[in-house]
Order: C-alpha cells, then structure tokens, then sequence
C-alpha cells in the first residue's frame, strides 16, 4: 500500500508540473507572448530541463522519501503530506516575494531611479516580507510538529537539510548543462 501510494503521489505531482509548463507555454503561444526568462523559467525540452522544474520534482521527491525517512505511519501521513506541502508552497512564495523585492531594490539603485524615499520604502517592504515569511514558516512547521512525535520532529530537521543540500546539487547541475556550449 505504501509503495503504491508514493508512486501515485509521484505521478500526480510530475504529470501536474509538466502539464502546468505546457499550459503556461500554449498560453504564452496564444496571446503572443515571449517564454519568460530568468533563472527560474522553464526552458524548452531541447535545452534541457528547467532549474524549476528540478525543483517541482525535487518537492514530489521530498514528500515521498519524508514518510520513509520519518517512518510515518499511513493513517498520518496524508495529514503530514498537506502540511509539508504547504511549507514547500510558503517557502517557495516567500522566496519570490523576497527576490521581487530585491529585483527592484537593483532596479531603483542601479538605474539611478531612486530617491531616498523610494529606497527606504523598498527597504521596509523587503523587511515586512521577510518577517512575514519567518512568521509563515514557523506557523507551517508547528502543524507539522503537530502531526510528528518529538523523535520524528528531530529527523524531520535532518531530513530538510539533507534534501536542500541534494536539491542544491541538482539544481546546479541543472543550471550547468543548460549553459550554451562554446561551438568548436
């Protein structure tokens, strides 16, 4: 029953990234738009794949490896599944957010756009935004730890860290093969 349920889980997660590319590709194609850019976009399937995607896969991986890892038992791991995907969602728009706000900061300062005023504001909103999300992810980690025995808490942290240093590994990669190659 596990191991059906972690192949489901996988194969929902996967096939839900892919078709989300594509739908946002077609869009794009529709009304004319350019595919976007930037270290995050996803790239066409001759180049490879996406830093993003890695990520979307990477996730669905964490989310399957934790039950085995924390030994999880099945009645609660559908509880702890919504919870550790809802951490994955606030990280993820946090980071956004915070890269956003830096973008802009680089923007302002480096264009010569901004005042002082400007700056401070842009400053303070990065601020507000960062202790937001402080605040988010210790919100999403106490429904976790509601669901986890303090034994499982303590792998959980283990785990976390163990599977960012691997999602950074790959994502470098990642961003590595898809770097142009010098033509001969």
């Amino acid at each position: 029953m596990k191991a059906l349920m972690k192949v489901l889980v996988i194969a929902a997660l996967v096939v839900a990234g892919f078709v989300s590319v594509e739908a946002q590709q077609r869009q794009g194609r529709r009304q004319g738009l350019q595919p976007p850019q930037g270290p995050d976009a996803a790239q066409p399937a001759e180049a490879g794949v996406a830093p993003a995607e890695i990520q979307r896969l990477f996730d669905a991986y964490a989310l399957v490896q934790a039950q085995e890892q924390l030994s999880i038992s099945d009645d609660k791991y559908s509880q702890f599944l919504t919870r550790f995907k809802a951490l994955q969602d606030v990280r993820r728009r946090s980071l956004q957010e915070h890269t956003r706000l830096v973008l802009e900061l680089n923007r302002l300062v480096n264009n010569g756009q901004g005042d002082e005023a400007q700056l401070k504001g842009r400053m303070r909103a990065l601020e507000d935004a960062d202790a937001r999300a402080n605040a988010d992810i210790r919100q999403a980690y106490e429904a976790i730890d509601q669901v986890l025995d303090v034994r499982q808490q303590a792998k959980f942290r283990v785990f976390e860290e163990l599977m960012e240093r691997r999602k950074l590994e790959l994502v470098t990669r990642a961003r590595q093969a898809n770097r142009p190659r010098p033509q001969p």
